[in-house]
């Protein structure tokens, strides 16, 4: 499984890039959120999705990228949902942002799904149902709330802040509130190493 493509970007659409790792070009399918963060870069990283349709004539094996994590994390979860395909999840996050769309699903904001090109009311509803509490479950609703409410996003370091709340998940605790603590860690001192930032959320985590 690709976790992630790094290397130079050598081709660039709205909803397509092709970025050269090792001498191979890989195409990968992108939403406008991603389109609009690698624009105008030379190297690039995007997390990658493997989509891989088997039966029929042929067999397919498309890759999905983002240049964010949680993007690739929200979209994962919209796929699974009954009625919403590969596409119709990249054209989700290509017209609302993964910050305002977990709002809009925090919020069962149906009117704000149904003006996404094909998503009917029913489907809405259904995105709505199946994803907030998987979204609270997973730490991603407290995560984006506190990077909103607190300082500028750019403050705090993904990278950082995706290791240190993975480890502290993977030692028992909760997401949504490791997710939370780290968050304010980082927005106080941004630089700081990803084991400091474990060492001190053990502390404060209640």
């Amino acid at each position: 499984m690709i976790e992630y493509i790094k290397g130079e970007l050598t081709d660039l659409a709205p909803a397509q890039a092709v970025v050269e790792a090792h001498g191979v070009g890989y195409l990968l399918n992108i939403s406008l959120n991603t389109y609009t963060a690698i624009q105008g870069k030379k190297e690039v990283r995007l997390y990658v999705h493997e989509a891989i349709m088997t039966g029929g004539r042929d067999d397919s094996y498309t890759l999905y990228g983002f240049y964010a994590k949680q993007e690739r994390e929200i979209y994962r979860m919209l796929i699974t949902v009954s009625g919403v395909g590969s596409n119709t999840a990249r054209m989700i996050l290509s017209a609302i942002t993964p910050a305002d769309l977990v709002n809009v699903i925090s919020t069962g904001n149906e009117k704000a799904l149904k003006g996404v090109k094909g998503i009917g009311l029913k489907t809405a509803q259904r995105i709505i149902v199946d994803l907030r509490d998987k979204m609270t479950a997973c730490g991603i609703i407290a995560d984006m709330s506190a990077s909103s409410a607190g300082a500028p996003a750019p403050s705090v370091n993904t990278e950082v802040h995706d290791e240190a709340v993975g480890a502290l998940t993977m030692l028992g605790f909760s997401p949504a509130p490791s997710a939370k603590v780290v968050t304010e860690i980082l927005q106080g001192t941004p630089d700081m190493p990803v084991e400091q930032v474990i060492k001190l959320a053990l502390k404060m985590i209640k």
